[in-house]
């Protein structure tokens, strides 16, 4: 299928005015059902911890279980670059311990790159990781990670000066090495000037349509749970509806005697 796609390859991308397809994966089936179509990247976030493990924030998920799922990911996959989020507490003690993780993630996993929440404070650890030889992508906007702080996932930078402060970390980021800056939930006027402003591609989630990228969690755009109505996420099918009604007619066939039959039986 060729080689991996990697982060050098999508800063072309955003050189000759290509879009960006990423969405999340954590698991074996999944992600060999992207690999087979012409998606650019999956990320294995700490979303693993809300969509996959019923948390209710991502503040839980470790080291060792983003190792866990990211390893699965780069197994099942070719083609995509594979990206690993470093949950809370993973880079925050200090540099050594944050370069000790990413080390280890990488090594462990064989991912192309790590992601990192945070602006200005992470500074100095992306410049560590990067001089180390670890691609990085930033992320600021909504940084769920800091949910604590924010006390909801509202729409992030809607005043001027929180603007202004996103604007100048994006620049920070850039030039402490950042491959690439995920955008969360903020408005697509900032995001489009965010772009505009870094020679790295920017990947928006909630953040309008002028970044150089999408992300997606993939259990929101498949329609997993009918429960959940995010204004940016476009849910592409109703996979909870489509399980609950194979189940329902599985049930019903073994109830009636009709599964398994003659064909079905050795």
């Amino acid at each position: 299928m060729g080689d991996r796609i990697s982060v050098s390859d999508l800063r072309k991308y955003k050189a000759a005015g290509k879009k960006i397809a990423a969405l999340t994966a954590y698991d074996f089936y999944t992600s060999k059902i992207l690999d087979r179509s012409d998606l650019d990247m999956i990320l294995v976030g700490d979303s693993l911890g809300m969509v996959f493990q019923g948390k209710t924030t991502t503040i839980p998920v470790t080291v060792d279980q983003i190792i866990y799922h990211t390893k699965i990911v780069v197994d099942a996959t070719a083609r995509p670059l594979v990206v690993a989020d470093m949950p809370f507490g993973s880079f925050q003690i200090s540099t050594e311990k944050a370069l000790e993780n990413a080390f280890r993630i990488m090594k462990e996993t064989g991912c192309n790159a790590i992601k990192i929440e945070g602006g200005e404070r992470v500074v100095s650890v992306i410049e560590k990781l990067t001089e180390s030889g670890i691609p990085v992508y930033g992320h600021l906007g909504l940084t769920p990670q800091s949910i604590n702080e924010f006390g909801s996932y509202k729409l992030r930078a809607k005043n001027n000066e929180e603007a202004e402060t996103l604007k100048r970390d994006a620049v920070l980021l850039e030039k402490a090495g950042v491959s690439g800056i995920v955008l969360e939930k903020i408005p697509a006027a900032l995001a489009k000037e965010v772009s505009g402003s870094v020679t790295v591609p920017t990947i928006g989630i909630g953040a309008g349509p002028f970044c150089d990228g999408q992300v997606l969690v993939i259990t929101d755009m498949l329609g997993f749970d009918p429960d959940l109505n995010f204004k940016f996420v476009r849910k592409y099918t109703d996979v909870n509806t489509i399980i609950t009604e194979a189940v329902n007619e599985y049930i019903n066939d073994v109830k009636k005697g009709t599964f398994p039959s003659d064909k079905e039986s050795y």
